[in-house]
């Protein structure tokens, strides 16, 4: 369940999207479209083992969530942190690209849609990646920093 503070923050931002998509913003869409490459670079290395740069592109809020592959739900920097170390020590091999990406964004928040396609490497065996994806941005400190992540679940990572 999100909490309202954050439900607040969302519906203030989106609806100041809708005011301020004009040519302005294609430096905020570019951006946007920067930090989605980013966060699956991040998330290609982190399945090799190295949760660094994944950590490193999310921000340390309390009112971020993320509902992954797994299946899983959770919210804040305190929970969502530790996911990363747990999923890099998993080793999942493989690599993970973005098609058909869709961005809207502002000066301050962005949203991308997409697919994500590629494969991961369980027991040696290589397993497909195609699920759809939004992932959420916010302007931190001059830089887009994920506080949204959201996607299909894959049947081979579900308990």
């Amino acid at each position: 369940m999100l909490r309202h503070s954050s439900r607040l923050a969302l519906a203030v931002a989106l609806a100041g999207l809708s005011g301020s998509l004009a040519p302005a913003a294609d430096a905020d869409v570019a951006g946007v479209t920067q930090a989605v490459a980013d966060f699956h670079e991040a998330l290609n290395v982190m399945f090799t083992g190295d949760p660094a740069p994944m950590k490193a592109i999310w921000s340390h809020e309390e009112d971020i969530a993320y509902m992954g592959p797994m299946g899983d739900h959770h919210v804040g920097w305190s929970e969502i942190g530790p996911i990363w170390d747990a999923q890099a020590a998993k080793k999942l091999g493989g690599k993970v690209g973005v098609a058909e990406l869709s961005v809207i964004a502002g000066p301050e928040v962005g949203v991308a849609t997409y697919l994500e396609k590629g494969e991961n490497i369980i027991d040696g065996e290589p397993r497909p990646v195609s699920i759809r994806t939004t992932t959420s941005f916010r302007k931190e400190a001059g830089r887009w920093k994920v506080i949204g992540h959201h996607t299909d679940t894959l049947p081979y990572l579900t308990p």
